[in-house]
């Protein structure tokens, strides 16, 4: 049997009512309401040092010896000498210290794992600049920010680290990551296999590249999030754009709509009306990664299942425009305006500035293409197709550079990965990017586990009251099979000694 089908046989068990145990349709309660205010567990205070490690600009060739200082954390409490791991977080597009401090699940198991914490900074972000304040002044510079020399860097620091840490030299370490740190987390175990003897890859949509999935399986999801989370929501954002245009056309229309959505900069120009229902889209598809079942402030400050507090907004058909676009309003204040203190909502952001816009939408112009597309019918959103031509034409005015879409699965191998062990790769039903994940067994060691009322990798979050069962039962297979790889380990480890 499957671990996605050993999962939701779990789930049925302790599930009242359920029809099958693997109905697709399965979904598990929370814990508690979703609309209750009961707090979580006591937050742990992640305690850890700040160190830094030099490393090559470019691991690859021999005509740069420049190096820059490469930002990690490192938390040694439960760490024990014998029978102890390393959990090495592959971190991802930002701050390392926002990541870590997002990353729970780590702190949670750290004692039952006798586990030292180490959180790397990937490269071009936070403190871990190559090229100092020059690092994105264009792309001469940026030339090295790829994942390849980002996992060199990984390798790099855990060859430090076991040289450097006395008792660290013959322990297992495992890579861990979420979202884009979870695809570098597995393609790290199948790169180094030497280095770490596992990774556990959440939310990583190692296969959202080319056509390995349809480019719109990522709409659909968002779609259908809302669509599930209250009557007429995902339709009444879907009439909504064409409300806008309506709106925007008539004489004093771009005022009218900066006045009812409070815009800190108004409308001026019909060209501004697209820049706003491209940030609104935004809005919709994050509030669908972050659908968590308790407050939080991952990308912003939010309420408990933050869809179903937006599709209250959205409970009547067939209003009137003015109508729906103050509630458009009151959904968009919900993601913006949580805590009250925002006097008008900012169409220029979207998320937390821990995140490395600049880095990241040069990623995506070079490697990290990852096609999506809607056709405003079987999801919620405007049409929009993927065009290829045009997607090249704005990397080259922004950056100078054309993006390799082929390159990923061709360095990583896209679907044929059968050949690699011990990875597992967790999506949550309710995160858009699963759509590009691992939802299957692939083998007995590349294990797959789907997370009904899961969105973007709740089972690395802090363990909390609220959460669903099926998430508590996803960080316990997890548990077990990273126990199993540490004990292999150094059963093979006594064998050669």
């Amino acid at each position: 049997m499957g671990r996605c089908s050993l999962l939701l046989l779990l789930l049925a068990s302790l599930t009242p009512g359920a029809a099958s145990p693997v109905s697709p349709s399965l979904r598990a309660p929370s814990s508690l309401p979703w609309s209750t205010s009961f707090g979580s567990r006591p937050t742990i205070t992640p305690k850890y040092s700040i160190r830094y490690i030099q490393q090559k600009v470019d691991h690859f060739g021999f005509n740069i010896d420049r190096t820059f200082k490469q930002r990690y954390l490192i938390a040694d409490n439960y760490w024990k000498e014998d029978g102890g791991s390393v959990l090495f977080y592959t971190g991802n597009e930002g701050d390392i210290i926002w990541f870590c401090n997002n990353t729970g699940f780590m702190w949670d198991i750290a004692e039952e794992m006798k586990a030292m914490l180490v959180f790397a900074e990937h490269r071009y972000y936070g403190e871990s600049l190559p090229f100092g304040a020059d690092s994105f002044s264009d792309s001469r510079h940026l030339n090295f920010l790829t994942t390849e020399q980002a996992l060199a860097d990984f390798a790099k620091l855990i060859k430090y680290l076991k040289r450097t840490i006395p008792g660290a030299r013959n322990q297992p370490v495992i890579a861990l990551g979420g979202s884009y740190g979870g695809m570098l987390a597995a393609w790290f175990r199948m790169k180094y296999p030497h280095l770490v003897v596992g990774a556990l890859a959440s939310s990583a949509p190692i296969w959202q590249f080319n056509d390995l999935v349809p480019c719109d399986v990522f709409m659909k999801i968002v779609t259908t999030d809302f669509s599930q989370s209250g009557p007429n929501c995902s339709e009444s954002i879907r009439r909504s754009w064409d409300a806008i245009n309506r709106l925007a056309k008539k004489g004093p229309g771009l005022r009218w709509l900066s006045e009812a959505l409070h815009l800190c900069t108004p409308l001026t120009k019909l060209q501004d009306v697209q820049h706003l229902k491209d940030w609104i889209a935004e809005t919709w598809v994050n509030l669908a990664m972050v659908d968590y079942p308790y407050e939080s402030n991952f990308l912003q400050p939010l309420p408990a299942w933050p869809v179903k507090v937006v599709c209250q907004y959205f409970k009547y058909s067939n209003v009137p425009d003015t109508l729906l676009l103050r509630n458009i309003f009151q959904a968009l204040n919900v993601y913006y305006n949580y805590s009250g203190q925002a006097k008008c909502l900012n169409v220029s952001e979207t998320a937390t500035s821990s995140l490395g816009v600049q880095g990241w939408s040069y990623q995506a112009c070079t490697e990290m293409v990852m096609p999506t597309c809607s056709d405003g019918v079987d999801d919620m959103f405007e049409p929009h197709s993927w065009n290829m031509k045009e997607y090249s034409d704005d990397c080259f005015k922004q950056w100078g550079v054309r993006p390799r879409p082929s390159w990923i699965p061709t360095m990583y191998g896209g679907k044929n990965i059968s050949s690699h062990t011990n990875i597992i790769f967790s999506n949550g039903e309710l995160d858009p990017w699963s759509g590009g994940g691992v939802t299957k067994d692939i083998t007995d060691t590349l294990l797959a586990i789907v997370i009904p009322n899961g969105a973007h990798h709740l089972d690395l979050r802090a363990s909390n009251a609220l959460d669903p069962v099926s998430v508590q039962l996803t960080r316990s297979l997890e548990v077990k099979y990273m126990k199993q790889w540490v004990t292999d380990f150094y059963v093979r480890l006594r064998k050669m000694n």
